[in-house]
């Protein structure tokens, strides 16, 4: 079974720029006043959820024991169709449950502000796929990766550069094709890639039971998952 490591970070792990210091020291106060009218803290711990075919970014930030969805971002661009990148250069956004550590913020990205999902994960390796450098980023285009405009891409990586330097280990980036209905799936139903989608849903119901993301793991070439826990990060 391999499981998510657990990484704990120090404010001095997270990169920055002069680029990202000034987009955060202009951002923070408006977010910080935001959050706060709505109970939440700048600084919380966050989890994003991503939907490929409405092109939307959710941002999560936690209050309390459960996650509150903060803002909703347009994706103004991803590589492909529906379902999971295979091999470097197929042109496809990944799909499926990662982690961003602070090392993989990039305050000085080509485009603009980034950092990088991680793949291939643990449940990418076990099925031998290949590529690097799938990135959140800003500038609207992509070539594999999620993008968004610069002003949206500045808010979300000022909220998870604030969390990992409050001392949040890592952030869950959840990526689905499209919001895991039965509706949805029943539309899908002919389509090859129905399995891993339904493996997909299963940490998607868990999340939207208890307002955590879920611990992950894999295991026999399935995700799996348990209970939200403080040592094993999603």
């Amino acid at each position: 079974m391999l499981v998510w490591p657990v990484s704990h970070c120090l404010a001095a792990d997270v990169p920055t720029s002069l680029r990202a210091q000034r987009v955060i020291e202009r951002l923070a106060p408006t977010v910080e006043r935001t959050l706060r009218a709505r109970g939440l803290r700048y600084g919380a711990p966050i989890f994003l959820r991503l939907f490929k075919e409405s092109k939307e970014l959710e941002m999560w930030v936690q209050g309390g024991t459960r996650f509150h969805l903060f803002r909703t971002y347009t994706i103004c661009d991803y590589s492909g169709d529906l379902g999971p990148k295979q091999q470097a250069g197929d042109r496809q956004s990944p799909e499926g449950f990662d982690r961003v550590t602070p090392e993989r913020m990039n305050p000085e990205s080509h485009d603009h502000l980034s950092f990088d999902l991680g793949y291939p994960n643990a449940y990418d390796q076990a099925y031998g796929r290949t590529g690097d450098a799938l990135m959140i980023h800003g500038n609207c285009v992509s070539a594999g990766c999620y993008a968004l405009t610069d002003a949206d891409v500045e808010e979300v990586y000022a909220l998870a550069d604030a969390a990992l330097r409050h001392g949040q280990p890592a952030f869950a980036v959840h990526v689905f094709p499209f919001r895991m209905s039965q509706k949805n799936l029943r539309r899908f139903r002919h389509a090859a890639w129905l399995p891993f989608w339904l493996n997909l849903k299963e940490g998607y119901d868990l999340f939207v039971k208890w307002r955590r993301p879920p611990q992950v793991m894999v295991q026999d070439q399935r995700y799996m998952f348990a209970s939200p826990g403080l040592d094993v990060m999603p």
